[in-house]
């Protein structure tokens, strides 16, 4: 096994041993696990301490079992306890490591150095203003506000979440002379979005290290500074994936998906291998642009990357990536292929099938949802009522309304109340869907009052039409398109004098109709834009 030192000192110090640098997943680690059971759980404390160091810091995913394994052990020692905070410090749920401390104090567990550090970290990922007040108080407290960790730690999170004066303070002095002190500093300015101080800090580095190099391309990147991100990544000495992935964001977060498709083609070029963070972006791109030709190429090198296997992020990223590029089979076809699935999963195979008018298979996979005991949400339900509403499944759509609220717990919104109103009047149930609209238990808007005046034209309805137009004019949605509707229900009726009086009404109200335009194109002439002017 592992030779350690005991002290507190040396608490946070680990070094692996052959055996368990073999353990590479929480299977093999459930499987020493089991072994130790055996041959007395809590007898060998330096297996505990590689226990908990896999489990807790190795693989981070798997924090829950490092604490039901933790609180199995009768007597942990230090390097443990701080183990644990540092595991969850860096988990999805950083709360944890707040609450392990808390463990601490009441078993009256003497902390070093290590402890805090961990804990505020905790607090500055949560922006726990308070708690991480709290905590500087017990590092001054307990004489370790000069420790270089602890300062360090402190620094940056006054910049990021305290008081960036306290910070300052903190920073003056020996901390000079600290290029993660720097660095600290730095990022705070640039998460506040003062830029302007955060560069100033930033050129005056005496030696920049990868942190703040990708500190301030990230900065710049968040509010939108492509250019200025650009120019600092074009002089970056050293870039890694960090780097990549912060400029492929930028131009995905600013809408230039190009561009970061060509940053990936730059990145490879380069010889860096991207990750699963890399893939997202791309994805994102690839989905807003519907460039689905890239996604598939994305696709494979994404197969490639995992060795066929497909994790959960970039799984759901895939399906909704092909279901809004319009490849739904190729959607389902990755769906059906993944080993994990949430509720995410299904949420977007239901919609993208919902709203590319395959009904059938849409209601038929929620139904195979329900069976394998997946909790449906309130977005579960948009997709089926869309469904139903495509498919005129009027009694389905009607009967998975009630079933959300009595079987789920979930209260309607109004994009429910939307999908119901659209199914009825679809159907031509335009007095179902009026009255409907009536017992809402929330105001209607203009999108509800919008589709019933709709169908009202489809259905040459011109009473409920009439009442639509007057409930959105109240909401003061003077759309020319709403009169337009009301005024073709009147011409489909032969009712001109109501075509007439739409009109005039749009003419005390000052709605605008825009002349409609259409194209030809001549043999001896370009195009040109010939206007049909119309009113109603």
């Amino acid at each position: 096994m592992i030779k350690k030192t005991i002290t507190s000192r040396s608490s946070n110090l680990h070094r692996q041993s052959s055996l368990w640098s073999k353990c590479k997943d929480l299977q093999s680690l459930k499987q020493i696990h089991a072994l130790m059971v055996i041959n007395g759980f809590n007898s060998n404390r330096i297996a505990l301490r590689e226990l908990i160091y896999a489990s807790a810091v190795t693989f981070s995913a798997s924090i829950h079992y490092a604490h039901n394994l933790f609180a199995q052990i009768t007597q942990p020692d230090l390097f443990m306890w701080n183990t644990m905070l540092r595991g969850s410090a860096q988990s999805l749920r950083p709360s944890l490591a707040v609450s392990i401390y808390t463990q601490m104090e009441k078993r009256c567990i003497r902390p070093d150095s290590y402890t805090f550090p961990f804990v505020l970290k905790a607090c500055t990922k949560l922006s726990w203003l308070v708690s991480g007040l709290t905590v500087h108080g017990k590092i001054v407290k307990h004489g370790f506000e000069y420790n270089k960790f602890a300062r360090n730690t402190l620094i940056y999170f006054h910049a990021n979440v305290g008081d960036i004066r306290i910070a300052g303070q903190l920073f003056d002095g020996s901390a000079k002379r600290d290029v993660v002190s720097w660095s600290a500093m730095t990022a705070g300015y640039a998460r506040r979005g003062e830029l302007d101080v955060a560069r100033k800090l930033f050129d005056d580095m005496p030696v920049k290290d990868l942190v703040s190099w990708n500190v301030m391309i990230t900065g710049y990147v968040k509010q939108g500074k492509t250019e200025n991100a650009r120019e600092l990544f074009d002089i970056f000495p050293k870039r890694d994936v960090v780097s990549w992935n912060a400029m492929i964001s930028g131009y995905v977060l600013c809408g230039e998906n190009e561009k970061a498709l060509k940053m990936y083609e730059e990145m490879r070029g380069a010889g860096e291998c991207p990750d699963e963070v890399t893939m997202l972006h791309l994805l994102s791109a690839c989905t807003d642009s519907a460039f689905l030709d890239v996604g598939k190429r994305i696709h494979r090198s994404i197969i490639e990357m995992g060795a066929g296997e497909l994790k959960l992020f970039l799984g759901n990223a895939l399906v909704d990536m092909y279901a809004r590029c319009g490849s739904i089979k190729k959607a389902l076809e990755v769906f059906r292929g993944m080993r994990e699935k949430d509720v995410s999963s299904w949420n977007i195979i239901i919609l993208g099938l919902a709203f590319h008018g395959h009904s059938e298979e849409c209601i038929s996979l929620f139904e195979d949802m329900r069976r394998m005991k997946y909790i449906p949400n309130e977005i579960t339900f948009v997709g089926v009522l869309v469904a139903c509403s495509h498919a005129g499944k009027v009694d389905e759509g009607r009967g998975y309304f009630s079933v959300m609220r009595a079987g789920y717990n979930i209260e309607p919104n109004i994009r429910h109340y939307g999908c119901m109103v659209d199914m009825l009047a679809r159907a031509g149930l335009l007095n179902e869907a009026f009255e409907f609209i009536n017992v809402m238990e929330i105001e209607p808007n203009a999108i509800i009052w919008r589709t019933l005046l709709g169908a009202c034209k489809v259905h040459s309805n011109v009473e409920l039409g009439r009442y639509a137009n007057e409930q959105l004019l109240k909401l003061g949605k003077d759309d020319s398109g709403d009169y337009v509707l009301l005024s073709n229900i009147y011409a489909s009726r032969d009712e001109w004098d109501g075509v007439e009086r739409v009109r005039k009404l749009m003419d005390d109200n000052g709605v605008w109709k825009e002349p409609g335009c259409t194209l030809i194109e001549a043999d001896d002439y370009p195009l040109r834009n010939i206007c049909v002017d119309s009113k109603a």
